[in-house]
């Protein structure tokens, strides 16, 4: 899937993905460990490509990769 990081809270590590248009869907939370490359840190507006998983009865976004 693909979409926008529209939030992200360095301080708790927590942020949210809108999905594109053509991806579906609604928009999903992430921690900051999702983030592929390791940097814990990724900056709102970054185009991303992500896979969903399930966590605690929701889902969340997983192997975030900047496009």
């Amino acid at each position: 899937m693909t979409g926008t990081v529209t939030a992200f809270d360095a301080a708790v590590g927590l942020g949210t993905i809108t999905p594109s248009s053509g991806s579906g869907g609604s928009v999903v939370q992430f921690h900051c460990v999702a983030i592929a490359d390791g940097s814990r840190v990724i900056e709102v507006g970054t185009v991303v490509e992500y896979a969903l998983i399930p966590k605690l009865g929701r889902y969340e976004a997983w192997a975030i990769r900047p496009v």
